[in-house]
Formats: C-alpha cells, structure tokens, sequence
C-alpha cells in the first residue's frame, strides 16, 4: 500500500469505461484510491485513466478482459492516444494462457516501436489496478525527487543498449528486427539468445524452425558465422 500524509492527488476515470466494469470492482477500485489518498473523479476523457499525482500527468489503457476478436480496434485507439502523453501506460489482464498467447502475438504484430508505448501485462484486474496506482506514483516520488535527468541518462543508455542488440541479432541472415524483439522479449539477452536450443527458441516465440536454426548455428558454428553472407 502507498500511502501520503496530504493526499498523492487525483485519479480520473473515464466514464464509458466505468459503465463498463463491474460495480463490484468499480467498488474495489474507489476504496483502494481512498486507501491510498487519491480523489477519484468521473469524467469523458479520452484514456481509461489519468493520474496527476506531483504536477505528473500519466495517462493509462486499462482492457480488464482480453478478446481476441477485437484487438485491431484496441491497438487502433492506443496508436492515437500515445501520441497524445508523454507518460501513456497500457495495461492488460490476460488471465488465461490462450489469452495470454493471444496478447503476445498480437503485441508483435501492431507494436513497431519496443516500449511505446509500455504495456504492462497481468493476472487479473484488481492487480491491473494496483500496478496502475503504483506506476503513477512513481512518477510523482520522482518528479518530487528531481530524478528526471538520472531516468533520462539511463534511458539513453537502455536505448544504445537495445540499438547494439538489434545490429548483433539482425546480422544473423535472414533475421529481422520483428525477430530480435521477439527474442529480447521472451529469450533475454544476446548471452541468453546464444546458449538457446533450437526447441526452446521455437518454443517461446513466433520464430520459424528455419530461422531458429539459423540462430543457433551462427553462434556456436564458427564455420558458419565466419563465413561470407550472400543476400
């Protein structure tokens, strides 16, 4: 639990999105806002949610239940709003494995840019929320705290960090940047993408046999990666 002495600030919920939900956890959500000093107020705004907490606005999608059958229109709304905040959150309950399944494939397929916005994926709503509050607190603590330039310089560290990843993995033949995110995503690191077997690569993404095996050749057959690459 969070707690403030003269309250974190305030929570705005979109109204179509309350008229959504159930009462009883549109109840959950109230009481663990009064639990944790926020006032809640119902208004038409375009997001799920804004906070303002510490002069920080962050803005947030919150899809309680996960349906395969309408993720062009969710990404469709996420593309326009994250255009909108430069503090946007999506988060997602996928309590299920084929819901879970679900989400990933469709993550690869409508997100081109890793982390724009970040989706926050859970087991459950009332743990959807609670991450919600937290995510905007913390962003409230550090504006408080005057770490904002600290964030940036390792922001801009990660950024590099994800640039030399992309050059590494992508010149592998045939192997492209939807395939090195999909690895970082679900293998890890370039230490960890090179210790993978074939099944656990095919396994944990949407990577063809092909490609699996181009990638475990280039990084334990020093025939094959110290050969000439003909595109």
């Amino acid at each position: 639990m969070i707690y403030a002495g003269n309250g974190n600030g305030v929570c705005m919920m979109n109204i179509a999105w309350r008229d959504e939900q159930h009462p009883s956890f549109i109840s959950f959500i109230s009481s663990f806002l009064k639990a944790n000093s926020y006032r809640l107020s119902f208004l038409p705004i375009a997001p799920d949610f804004i906070f303002n907490n510490g002069g920080v606005s962050v803005a947030f999608v919150f899809v309680t239940n996960w349906d395969p059958g309408n993720v062009s229109a969710v990404f469709s709304r996420i593309g326009k709003l994250k255009k909108q905040f430069g503090h946007f959150y999506v988060v997602v309950s996928v309590p299920t494995r084929e819901q879970n399944d679900s989400f990933n494939r469709s993550y690869f397929n409508y997100i081109v840019e890793l982390g724009c916005p970040t989706f926050v994926p859970v087991r459950d709503p009332e743990m959807g929320f609670e991450k919600i509050v937290k995510i905007a607190h913390t962003h409230g603590v550090c504006k408080q705290e005057d770490v904002i330039n600290r964030l940036k310089i390792e922001r801009e560290r990660q950024v590099q960090a994800m640039d030399m990843f992309l050059r590494v993995v992508t010149s592998i033949p045939g192997i492209d940047n939807h395939d090195a995110n999909a690895l970082i995503q679900t293998v890890g690191s370039i230490q960890a993408i090179s210790k993978a077997s074939n099944t656990f690569i095919l396994e944990n993404t949407d990577l063809s046999a092909d490609k699996a095996d181009r990638i475990v050749r280039f990084f334990r057959d020093p025939q094959y990666y110290l050969s000439p690459k003909l595109n």
